[in-house]
């Protein structure tokens, strides 16, 4: 891929800003609908629930999760993301929408019941890392639910779960998932230990 490619892809999708940010955030709000509700679907979240959602985007997942969750803090690195998600949620109390990454949450240790990612896996620097760091997050007993676009996801289906399981959770499960209309989806779930 060209450098100017790069960069476009970049300020559309792994770190939106200006034009090129607001363009990939209408097409984000899209294109990932059907995968941010399903990861939320997978979920089963009975109203109980802390929720810390990875990389919202525009924000269509985070409220699915908030409108069957107790709280949902979203983290995103994004500025101009978090504004959107902020304006998608802004009558929903149990949000909050803050500055972060996988690998830096800011959030305390053992803090929630679920962490949800959506098509943001791939683009974590260290995925090593960021999989330390919510395992940190997460309640013993908790959820971690990761979806990606296969075909941009380095190591793939195979090398997610592999990741997931040196990382130290338990019960990991993986499974490719395609949407009516969308790329097919790498899928996980498993569980922080007790």
């Amino acid at each position: 891929m060209g450098h100017f490619a790069g960069f476009a892809l970049d300020r559309a999708f792994g770190h939106p800003r200006g034009l090129l940010g607001a363009a990939g955030g209408a097409l984000m709000a899209r294109s990932n609908a059907a995968a941010e509700h399903q990861v939320v679907r997978l979920a089963k979240l009975t109203g109980a629930e802390d929720v810390l959602v990875i990389g919202p985007g525009p924000g269509v997942g985070l409220r699915a999760a908030a409108e069957l969750a107790a709280r949902v803090v979203a983290v995103e690195p994004s500025a101009p993301m978090r504004q959107a998600s902020c304006r998608r949620c802004a009558e929903l109390p149990n949000v909050s929408v803050v500055d972060g990454t996988a690998e830096a949450t800011g959030q305390p240790d053992a803090a929630f019941d679920v962490v949800l990612s959506v098509n943001n896996v791939q683009l974590w620097p260290d995925r090593a890392e960021a999989l330390a760091e919510l395992r940190r997050v997460l309640r013993p007993g908790g959820v971690l639910l990761l979806s990606a676009h296969e075909r941009w996801l380095p190591g793939g289906r195979a090398g997610l779960h592999t990741d997931v399981q040196e990382a130290g959770f338990a019960d990991v499960q993986t499974w490719a998932w395609q949407p009516a209309r969308g790329t097919i989806q790498a899928q996980t779930r498993a569980i922080r230990p007790e």
